[in-house]
């Protein structure tokens, strides 16, 4: 007897070969026509230096900044019960599914109102200004590091932290003695997602911040200033640098989890 035959198998074959060819011709084609040596000219120039740097910086501070609060708020979304939680928990999704450019349009607003304007007079200035660009990175992904961080304590189960305080702790220190240590490989992954999302922030930056070369100029900003100015290998070394952090960053989580991640 012959074994049925089923195109099942080769259907998911298929689709998942035709993804993988996709993505790599659209990265192979477009740098057929690149002159490597191009990288490494204009990674010594100025102001190629002066856009990774203020990326990484900024995109650095947003993440502290987003985990400062997206570990408290996640946990407690993921472990207390209020009213208005499911309210709560898809107001903080905004930032996911919102264009990043509607959510710059609102901060810009906010900040050239009376409020934001007196923000600005006795703090910091933030609309056209170095600060606003850690601003803008950090609406996009506090968000995100919200939802991470909850799939991550979702899957600790709360009988641990039970067990702990009728050993003598308090919620706060079986927060920090039990809780994060078990969130560790979520907590390493939600930061490195939401640095690596921070460092390819374009939308809300450009529409805060503008696009001032030599000043407010990101990585995202130097590649849309290039293509506009046709200066085409200054745009593809930019997109090569955001495609090595995005690389760079699943690499890292994978060895960290040592195995695939789901998000």
């Amino acid at each position: 007897m012959f074994k049925r035959f089923s195109l099942f198998p080769l259907l998911l074959l298929a689709s998942l070969g035709f993804l993988v060819a996709y993505y790599l011709l659209l990265m192979g084609y477009t740098y057929t026509r690149y002159r490597p040596s191009s990288l490494l000219v204009l990674l010594q120039t100025p102001a190629v230096g002066h856009a990774i740097m203020l990326s990484l910086v900024c995109a650095t501070l947003a993440t502290i900044l987003a985990l400062i609060f997206a570990i408290p708020a996640s946990y407690i979304l993921s472990r207390k019960q209020f009213p208005g939680k499911m309210l709560v928990d898809t107001l903080l999704d905004i930032p996911v599914f919102v264009s990043p450019v509607a959510l710059g349009a609102l901060l810009i607003i906010l900040f050239s109102s009376p409020v934001g304007r007196n923000f600005q007079t006795h703090l910091f200035p933030i609309v056209f200004a170095l600060p606003g660009i850690v601003v803008a990175q950090f609406t996009i992904i506090v968000g995100l590091a919200v939802r991470l961080l909850k799939s991550t304590y979702d899957q600790i189960p709360s009988r641990y932290e039970e067990v702990s305080r009728t050993l003598g702790c308090s919620s706060f220190k079986s927060f920090f003695k039990v809780t994060l240590p078990l969130a560790k490989n979520g907590l390493i992954g939600a930061g490195i997602v939401s640095w690596a999302r921070a460092v390819g922030e374009f939308g809300a930056t450009i529409t805060l911040v503008g696009a001032a070369a030599g000043k407010t100029e990101t990585i995202p900003t130097a590649v849309y200033l290039s293509f506009a100015s046709a200066d085409i290998d200054r745009a593809l070394t930019m997109v090569a640098l955001l495609i090595l952090t995005a690389l760079s960053g699943l690499l890292i989580l994978r060895l960290v989890s040592g195995k695939e991640l789901i998000f």
